[in-house]
């Protein structure tokens, strides 16, 4: 199987109807940057909120029994100077409460500026499809009882699955009446958080020391967890700390060894290998299944070939203590083993204490 310098993936035969990707990771210095797996603690989402209606259903609303929806219907009505009881709403159907929500990129976001709505039904509402979510207001929970308007939300209703017709997203339809900056970086320090799948303490106390040997080697920043370097702000930059921040954001990052692991994805089939995964030895057989192995004959013919069989697959045969997960997965393809099959495989080397590695089922 030829291999990539980053990954190997293979296809197997075309009447088999699965794919698997086997990605090899190998430690080599490389031109990440601190950028590639941090994000300063000024820059994080932020989550606007609301309640609304969805009007214009064909009969899939949540009813005239739902009374949450119906008293924001008739409130919606009187601003309209339509006033009108809930018992003049009991036979609607058309209508439905959902509950709004929009992020605010880290990135912050201006006055006008567009951002997807996600509408969830909070009611008895069968479906939302064909629906328009009416205007309605967006706040942002500023504190433990504030609530700050920053805009409004309508639009026509675009279902996100089929299948699952009560949860939808406006495309757009949340407009900000006004700027919502991204963090500021306040005081004499701010903090890089390592992404989660690169963080560890090696990872983290790298960034600290290429932190400090860029800076004239002078003690700015400090490792206090897997996820967290602590950076102090050198006094001359303190009041525009945005070019100090961007300067060792760019710092080169050699990438340290990945760790070993193993992610499967039963859903999709898919098993993803990082770090240098080893097998205790052991002799894997597979029901079933084999590998064949066409010898020629002293006088070799396409119709007479010699024919050697075998289902069992040995790792670890020269006695050097150990193999590769990467010795299993070409003795599987060998066997052309079905991805299940393997997922299995691997699990069972997992439960037996012969994979070193850590296992995450997704």
């Amino acid at each position: 199987m030829p291999s990539e310098p980053l990954a190997t993936s293979y296809q197997p035969l075309a009447l088999m109807k699965f794919t698997i990707l086997s990605l090899l990771l190998v430690s080599f210095a490389s031109a990440a940057r601190i950028a590639d797996v941090t994000v300063p603690s000024n820059q994080r989402t932020n989550v606007v909120t609301g309640l609304g209606l969805v009007y214009g259903l064909k009969g899939t609303g949540d009813g005239g029994d739902f009374q949450p929806a119906i008293r924001m219907l008739a409130a919606a009505l009187a601003k309209f100077d339509n006033a009108v009881s809930v018992v003049d709403l009991k036979a609607v159907k058309n209508v439905a409460l959902v509950q709004l929500t929009a992020t605010i990129p880290a990135t912050g976001a201006r006055e006008g500026d567009p951002i997807d709505v996600f509408v969830t039904s909070i009611g008895s509402a069968s479906s939302l499809r064909g629906g328009r979510l009416f205007v309605s207001p967006m706040q942002f929970l500023a504190g433990k009882d504030k609530r700050i308007l920053v805009g409004t939300a309508q639009g026509p209703i675009d279902l996100e699955d089929p299948s699952t017709q009560v949860t939808a997203v406006v495309k757009g339809g949340c407009v900000l009446d006004e700027d919502f900056p991204a963090g500021q970086i306040k005081g004499d320090s701010f903090s890089f958080f390592i992404d989660t799948p690169s963080a560890s303490w090696t990872m983290s106390s790298n960034i600290a020391k290429i932190i400090n040997d860029g800076e004239d080697g002078q003690p700015w920043a400090a490792a206090v967890s897997e996820k967290e370097v602590v950076v102090r702000i050198p006094p001359g930059e303190q009041q525009y700390p945005a070019g100090f921040v961007s300067r060792l954001q760019q710092l080169p990052l050699p990438l340290v060894p990945a760790e070993a692991r193993v992610v499967i994805n039963d859903r999709t089939g898919t098993i993803v290998v990082t770090g240098d995964v080893e097998i205790s030895p052991c002799v894997i057989s597979h029901k079933g299944l084999t590998i064949s192995t066409v010898l020629p004959t002293p006088t070799p013919t396409p119709r007479a070939p010699v024919v050697k069989t075998t289902d069992v697959v040995a790792l670890d045969t020269n006695n050097s203590g150990g193999a590769k997960l990467q010795d299993l997965i070409n003795a599987m393809d060998q066997l052309k083993v079905p991805v299940e099959d393997r997922i299995e495989i691997i699990k069972e080397l997992y439960k037996s204490s012969k994979l070193h590695a850590k296992l995450i089922m997704e």
